[in-house]
């Protein structure tokens, strides 16, 4: 059951001040980087978004979930070395609802969903989603976030700390770092959504529309905490679906020490801005 984390202040002003009222809101060009696919056929309702790099192991697996769903899939890939863009070609080559934007180097994945948004806004996209390729996200959960973003009009979070939540396979001190973000961002943003940082989300068009992509300053996974924030202040509701997270089989996780430095850095900023 999604639980709603609204009544979070009034909107501000500031926030997607380019952008027009809701309903009316203006489409951003689409400036993405680097080679898209053809489409083939004409997009669905739900757009999936997954940003790769170095994911030839997970890949295939994590987007024949999704279409089985039927949804869209697009694959951002940040030039992999290990072969996930040549992977991702021969996904789309045979399946018109795959496509792949591969860019010229590794340039986050913060950028990674700013270049999807825009794209899927300008091809008429309703639903944003964005899902890891790692298989820690399980395609049986994507549709009760479409779901409830879908009813409420804003953005639904897949959370693993809300009552029904859980976290397969992470270690002890993995599990604290996770938890302690999260209490750190609710502190400092005022925010009241238990689950801040999980990447398993999905957005209307609505609110993308009113959040001027070109203000967002985190290109790192700081991006989904700032995203958070830019809803709230902009007065979309929020709600929590809960998830059941299992940590990648394959592969390695893209989270660095210095990535960590640069979130808690800029929540610090943002708490400043309040």
């Amino acid at each position: 059951m999604a639980q709603l984390c609204t009544d979070q202040g009034e909107p501000d002003p500031q926030l997607g001040r380019h952008a027009q009222a809701r309903g009316q809101a203006q489409v951003p060009r689409v400036s993405a980087q680097g080679r898209l696919t053809e489409r083939r056929a004409a997009p669905s309702e739900v757009l999936v978004v997954l940003p790769t790099f170095n994911e030839k192991e997970n890949l295939a697996r994590v987007v024949a979930g999704v279409r089985h769903l039927g949804h869209d899939v697009l694959v951002v890939d940040d030039a992999s070395p290990d072969g996930t863009g040549e992977i991702a070609d021969g996904l789309a080559a045979t399946d018109d609802g795959v496509r792949v934007l591969h860019r010229e180097r590794k340039l986050g994945i913060g950028s990674a969903y700013e270049d999807a948004f825009r794209i899927g806004l300008a091809e008429g996209s309703a639903l944003f989603v964005e899902m890891d390729a790692d298989g820690s996200h399980r395609p049986q959960d994507l549709d009760s976030i479409v779901d409830a973003a879908r009813g409420c009009g804003g953005l639904a979070i897949g959370s693993r700390y809300m009552r029904g939540g859980q976290i397969l396979g992470w270690p002890a001190h993995r599990l604290l770092l996770s938890r302690g973000a999260n209490v750190y961002c609710r502190t400092l943003l005022g925010l009241r959504v238990r689950d801040c940082t999980s990447g398993f989300r999905c957005y209307t068009r609505d609110l993308l529309s009113s959040i001027t992509l070109e203000e967002v300053v985190s290109q790192g996974y700081s991006f989904q905490i700032e995203m958070v924030y830019r809803t709230v202040r902009l007065g979309f509701p929020v709600v929590e679906v809960p998830i059941h997270f299992e940590d990648r089989i394959a592969g390695a996780s893209k989270v660095s020490q210095g990535e960590i430095r640069r979130a808690l850095l800029m929540v610090l900023r943002l708490s400043m801005s309040r």
